[in-house]
């Protein structure tokens, strides 16, 4: 808190990358919408896909760099030599993750209203579901992240930024899983966001949401928090018994 309120370019770092982004997007599906494609007409899918995109990747980020400024500052030996237990750490970072996305996308989100006329609320109730589902989801990464770069000491920390873009083609941010091979649907079905964006087209070209795609999302993050945290777990364990805290480099 004291590092984010004392530091103006910290603030603007995390604006600066989705508002530009939010921009870029946003400015293509303003041009989509002058042709005669009916599916680019729909005001806001691009713009709603970037959107929620953020959120899970900012998320994930914010997770992420938390842990990762503790390894750069030589403090994480500090800190786990004191009272503080790994479940409080990872609470931690969670809470950290959501605060940091919301000075990032609050300002983003009105200014895609101001610019292009999309309300991110015009989703309803089931925003607040969307929101759930992929911040979950960005924790798991973030815990599957940490635990590699404890292992592997910080020449993994690139690990940290692209996680996420590993699943960007998976799950079909911009596209339906329609248009993915046969083979390779029930493997992006099996990834919670890929049943955020898919509800997501669903309400702003048809008006219509399916709450199973919701419980089946919720249900995966379930296994996957999981598997995370016991991957975290597993390779702080190591890295305890091993005595490599305190020499975490390249």
């Amino acid at each position: 808190m004291y590092l984010l309120r004392s530091s103006g370019v910290r603030i603007v770092e995390l604006i600066y990358w989705p508002f530009l982004q939010m921009l870029s997007w946003g400015f293509l599906q303003k041009y989509l919408a002058s042709t005669e494609n009916p599916y680019a007409q729909a005001a806001g899918v691009l713009i709603g896909s970037v959107l929620l995109w953020d959120i899970l990747f900012r998320s994930k980020i914010g997770f992420s760099t938390t842990f990762i400024e503790e390894m750069w500052s030589r403090n994480l030996g500090n800190l786990l030599i004191s009272p503080l237990r790994p479940f409080e750490l990872v609470a931690a970072l969670s809470v950290w993750s959501i605060i940091r996305l919301s000075v990032g996308m609050v300002p983003v989100s009105i200014a895609a209203f101001l610019f292009f006329g999309f309300n991110l609320l015009d989703l309803g109730l089931a925003l607040a579901a969307f929101f759930f589902v992929l911040v979950l989801t960005s924790w798991s990464l973030g815990l599957i992240a940490a635990g590699v770069i404890l292992r592997y000491g910080l020449g993994a920390e690139e690990l940290a930024w692209s996680l996420a873009f590993l699943l960007l083609p998976l799950c079909c941010v911009y596209y339906p899983v329609s248009i993915l091979p046969d083979w390779l649907q029930p493997v992006a079905l099996a990834l919670p966001p890929t049943h955020v964006f898919e509800g997501m087209r669903s309400i702003l070209l048809h008006g219509t949401f399916d709450p199973a795609d919701l419980w089946w999302a919720l249900g995966l993050n379930a296994i996957y928090l999981v598997a995370g945290y016991a991957t975290f777990s597993w390779f702080l364990s190591s890295a305890r018994e091993n005595g490599t805290l305190l020499q975490l480099g390249e």
